[in-house]
């Protein structure tokens, strides 16, 4: 048999070592693994209830573990402003926000084209109430420039957003801003305290359950407005939003989070009063069981992950400019994993 000279021998080499090298760049590279903690930064209160009941039942690391990702660790950082929740994302130091609706658009508004934040799902709808201890306050029109008037966030929150509606309803077209100037911006546990007291600067809280509750068993203080009757009936009051780089690179993770959430809603629903022990855990609240269960399966009250009335909020702030993009539809700001709900 005749040997291949040196030159057929160094080709046919050749052309083993790159069929060789192509059947290497086809054969699948190991998935990157995807994260082992997830952090979550919430604001306070009942409007964030799900997150407590996933906190307190450890429900995110169960479903990680169905999900087959292992062991995950989800932590959970109260803060009470909702613009350093979104600063808490964009840093790093927490991986999923929760906050007002009105502050989730603004995030979203803020970063397209770079973080580019992103809603997974509405938490629930309930009414926000703006409470004061002054008697003769009966309507906007009652304020003084002497009040001063408690939102979490001026200019962001869910509260100071409906009260910029409710400016406009009470003092005409262009007259949003009216009452800016005598907001400021507390926590509710705060901004509860100081109204309460009476011995402050503070008047007024437009707040949220369980601090708008607290408020009004005190017989000083009484309800000026409902955000149900400035937005025309429920709305979403609050989301849970992350960046879509954190939700691209965890797959896996994003659903368990969204299973978790399932999962919680199915027991806020299924048993109010368990749910309020796991809110009574988490925030070592003094509120009684039956109270906070009384407030959770409020008529008004519901708790469910489809947004709701998103598009009140995005009109009337790209109206106004707190928003420079105005979105089409509800499913703009939210990733495609719930775009299938009834959402509005």
């Amino acid at each position: 048999m005749t040997k291949p000279s040196p030159i057929l021998r160094r080709t046919l080499l050749g052309t083993a070592l790159l069929l060789a090298a192509g059947l290497a760049g086809l054969t699948p590279s190991p998935a990157r693994a995807e994260a082992t903690e997830v952090h979550f930064a919430r604001n306070l209160g009942l409007g964030y209830l799900p997150l407590y009941v996933m906190q307190d039942k450890g429900l995110v690391e169960k479903q990680a573990r169905a999900a087959g990702l292992g062991e995950v660790k989800a932590s959970y950082t109260p803060l009470g402003n909702p613009t350093t929740i979104t600063e808490a994302i964009l840093s790093g130091n927490a991986d999923f926000g929760a906050a007002g609706v009105p502050a989730f658009i603004i995030a979203w508004d803020k970063t397209r084209g770079n973080a580019n934040l992103r809603g997974l799902a509405a938490l629930n709808a309930q009414p926000a109430y703006l409470n004061t201890n002054r008697p003769e306050v009966q309507g906007l029109k009652d304020f003084t420039a002497k009040d001063r008037i408690v939102v979490p966030s001026v200019r962001a929150s869910y509260q100071a957003i409906v009260l910029q509606i409710a400016s406009e309803q009470a003092f005409g077209p262009g007259q949003h801003a009216r009452l800016d100037a005598q907001t400021v911006s507390l926590a509710h546990p705060d901004g509860t305290a100081a109204l309460l007291s009476g011995r402050t600067e503070i008047t007024a809280h437009f707040t949220s359950p369980p601090y708008q509750d607290q408020q009004l068993r005190d017989p000083r203080i009484h309800k000026v407005l409902s955000s149900y009757d400035v937005l025309g009936g429920p709305a979403s009051f609050s989301a849970l939003w992350t960046s879509a780089a954190f939700h691209d690179a965890n797959p896996k993770l994003v659903k368990a989070v969204l299973a978790a959430l399932e999962e919680s809603v199915a027991l806020i629903k299924a048993d109010p009063q368990e749910a309020a022990r796991a809110y009574i855990r988490v925030e070592n609240s003094r509120l009684g069981v039956e109270e906070v269960a009384a407030m959770i399966a409020h008529p008004e009250v519901s708790y469910d992950l489809a947004p709701r009335g998103i598009g009140i909020f995005t009109d009337f702030m790209a109206r106004i400019g707190s928003i420079r993009n105005r979105p089409a539809d509800w499913r703009d700001l939210f990733f495609a994993d719930i775009h299938d709900r009834a959402g509005s």
